[in-house]
């Protein structure tokens, strides 16, 4: 697998951008260049005829625009090799997991999750009463880091190439030669087992459902 991808190029160069660069001894290109950096006292709006000079150069910046999409597109080529699909679910596992991890470090929101999918300490429902109808309650973002942790732990464990090891004793086993006699005396902590594979699977279906809301 190959997987060639850059950033989300800005390509729109905005016609007051150019007014301002072009008439920058004014005080209302300083103030507008300083972005918010001068008080709301001291700022000057730029004079009526800068929008109809906006509105001549909207074309231009247009073309501008096209052209560096031609010279600078963004690029994503993926390229899949046939071993790439011999065990897909490890592979994609592989590139899952990093990305949910920077996901969680960099995010700068939370979606509206269901309070089904995490456990009631953290539902709406038990969390404090709102001010106002509109707010989000004090639990909104702890549900979506508990549910990104979940995703998270579940592609960790499809990325090894044995996660469920812990769960079975090969200490008898191994010492029998006759193969149904070490297989008999193979001890497997199947509870463990079934809630090692059900969490992983319940990670799953929340990456499933949420995969919309995998947005920074």
């Amino acid at each position: 697998m190959k997987v060639y991808t850059n950033g989300y190029p800005n390509h729109w160069l905005s016609p007051y951008t150019i007014i301002d660069l072009a008439f920058f001894w004014t005080a209302w290109s300083r103030c507008h260049r300083a972005k918010g950096v001068i008080d709301d006292n001291n700022y000057v709006i730029r004079p009526d005829w800068t929008d109809r000079l906006a509105d001549r150069l909207t074309p231009v910046c247009e073309i501008i625009q096209k052209i560096q999409q031609i010279v600078n597109p963004q690029i994503r080529l993926v390229r899949i090799d046939p071993y790439d699909t011999w065990s897909m679910d490890h592979t994609l596992a592989h590139i899952i997991h990093p990305m949910l991890i920077q996901l969680q470090a960099t995010k700068n929101g939370a979606p509206f999750t269901d309070d089904e999918d995490v456990p009631e300490r953290l539902q709406s429902t038990a969390a404090p009463a709102r001010e106002n109808e509109w707010d989000t309650d004090e639990f909104h973002f702890a549900r979506w880091d508990w549910i990104l942790d979940e995703m998270i732990w579940a592609f960790a464990q499809q990325r090894k190439d044995d996660d469920v090891r812990e769960f079975y004793d090969h200490s008898e086993s191994d010492k029998e030669t006759d193969f149904n006699e070490s297989l008999s005396k193979l001890k497997v902590d199947r509870e463990g087992l079934e809630a090692h594979q059900a969490r992983k699977a319940n990670g799953f279906r929340l990456f499933g459902k949420y995969y919309s809301a995998l947005w920074d």
